[in-house]
Order: C-alpha cells, then sequence, then structure tokens
C-alpha cells in the first residue's frame, strides 16, 4: 500500500491529511492542534513533507500513524 501526503499547512485552520494513493480513501487527518502538539514534540519537521526521499517520507508517514493511534486511545 502506498500513501500520499495532503497538507495544508499555510491556512488559518492547517491540516495534513495521508490518502491511500491508490483509491484516495483518506486513513489519518492531523488538524491544527494536533500539528502543534507534534511541532511543539519535535516530532514534525516540515522540511521533511518536501523531500523526495523515499526513506524519509516513509518513516514520517510511519511517525504520523503511530501518533494518530497513540491520540486516538487517548482518554
Amino acid at each position: 500500500m502506498t500513501y500520499l501526503i495532503d497538507a495544508w499547512l499555510d491556512r488559518p485552520q492547517p491540516y495534513l491529511r495521508i490518502l491511500d494513493r491508490e483509491t484516495g480513501e483518506v486513513c489519518a487527518v492531523l488538524e491544527e492542534a494536533a500539528l502543534d502538539e507534534l511541532r511543539g514534540q519535535g516530532d514534525l519537521d516540515l522540511h521533511e513533507l518536501s523531500s523526495n526521499e523515499p526513506l524519509v517520507l516513509k518513516e514520517l508517514v510511519r511517525n504520523l500513524f503511530l501518533y494518530c493511534y497513540a491520540r486516538a486511545l487517548r482518554p
């Protein structure tokens, strides 16, 4: 399965989505509060989003999925 990162970070209500490249299905959504938390923890480097390195992007997507799952488990 391959993914596409759809990030709109320079707008009043920024968000980042991870989409299934084949179907276009939204797999994960991070909105402003989550993006701020990730940046504050140092877990989101905006330069990585514009990388052409497959391993960098693969690790980024992996970390974003893990963050989403961890966030969903919070009480």
